[in-house]
């Protein structure tokens, strides 16, 4: 790798460098490009482009991975979370408590069912406080929708204990998190329904958006069934409104695909976080992780201080970071008015969190590199 000597930066830099990017689509298609060209060109051949039979078995692979009896594919992860909020019978007059920390499509999703979300805060390894959950209840509360952030599955047991203590539903937003583990539990298989996003940017990844939610519970799947289909049953009779979300056939028959090296994926950001640890732990946070975590690391996300001079200084060494997300969600212009909540802790995090490059296409030499810049920029500019 090229590297150069540097000053704090002030632009463009000056100096070449080889890039390290936070994320490379094009190369994760390329390592199994072949497989991924037949499984479009079967779809393409049998004509049955949407809900086709890779569909199904991508839901049955699925549920049975996770350890539940359904899988419903959908066309995004954002839908899977408004279909299985809709599915519970969440709608106006209702609350929904989450985590104040997320992509703004979990607020949203709890928004465009008619609830009102209420925003909780967040302990150091970014997920949902289940103690700030509970001084949130009120009687209008009537689900739980944390969120695992980065990959890291929340403290469900918690959860689930405070769920069923008020009577409330637990929906588990596990966009980030497939096949993340807590106690030796797998995400999606803690909550009344489990939602997934397998958008490109995730680690169990479509090329082009893809969501699919689980249930134990068959009248949920039936009715998330008809959902997905515009409130239909058997595709011509509407019996509530619905929306058109159904999973197309393509994607489930990549997926299909990316599934059998997951694992594998999966390993290799576990390595590389370990590298991280090694080397950061004494710099800057890195992720809270205990003995019992499954952590599968959509993000390796640290806590940094003078966290905007570092990322500036990153860049300019050709390694791209990342801030997830830098505005809170009751903050958005969308929310900030009317949000009800606590994120004290969350305000403090979010001005010091940077995601690092982590993935596939990442080697040893990228790791040491932006470890060791990371560690010129403490010991030559930092405050």
């Amino acid at each position: 790798m090229t590297t150069s000597s540097s000053t704090k930066p002030t632009g463009a830099p000056t100096v070449a460098v080889t890039p390290v990017p936070l994320l490379d689509l094009k190369r994760q298609y390329l390592t199994i490009k072949d497989e991924l060209d037949r499984a479009v060109l079967n779809v393409l051949d049998h004509g049955k482009f949407i809900l086709g039979p890779e569909v199904k078995e991508l839901e049955a692979k699925i549920a049975e991975y996770s350890g539940c009896k359904y899988g419903i594919g959908v066309n995004s992860g954002t839908d899977a979370l408004i279909l299985g909020l809709k599915s519970l019978g969440i709608g106006p007059g209702d609350e929904v408590i989450t985590t104040s920390l997320s992509w703004i499509a979990t607020a949203n999703s709890i928004t465009l069912t008619g609830a009102t979300p209420v925003f909780a805060d967040v302990q150091d390894d970014l997920n949902i406080d289940p103690r700030s959950v509970e001084r949130l209840i009120t009687d209008n509360t009537k689900a739980l929708l944390p969120v695992h952030f980065n990959g890291k599955v929340c403290e469900m047991d918690e959860l689930t204990t405070i769920a069923e203590k008020h009577n409330l539903k637990l929906i588990e937003d596990a966009a980030q998190a497939f096949s993340a583990r807590y106690k030796d539990n797998i995400a999606g298989s803690f909550g009344d329904v489990a939602c997934f996003s397998m958008n490109p940017m995730k680690i169990f990844a479509g090329l082009g958006e893809a969501g699919m939610i689980l249930t134990d519970s068959v009248e949920i799947k039936d009715r998330l069934h008809s959902l997905r289909y515009a409130g239909t049953v058997d595709r011509e009779i509407c019996v509530e409104p619905g929306y058109n979300s159904r999973l197309d056939t393509i994607q489930a028959a990549m997926l299909l695909k990316r599934f059998d090296r997951l694992d594998e994926v999966i390993e290799k950001r576990r390595e590389i976080a370990n590298i991280y640890n090694e080397k950061l732990h004494d710099i800057v946070m890195t992720p809270v992780n205990s003995e019992s975590d499954g952590h599968v690391y959509y993000a390796y996300t640290i806590l940094a201080d003078d966290r905007d001079d570092l990322k500036e200084f990153l860049e300019s060494e050709g390694i791209e970071t990342k801030i997830r997300h830098p505005v809170l969600m009751p903050q958005q212009p969308a929310y900030k008015e009317n949000a009800r909540g606590e994120f004290s802790n969350a305000e403090r995090v979010v001005a010091k969190i940077l995601s690092l490059p982590i993935g596939e296409h990442l080697d040893r030499d990228d790791i040491d590199f932006v470890c060791s810049s990371i560690s010129d920029f403490y010991q030559k500019y930092s405050n």
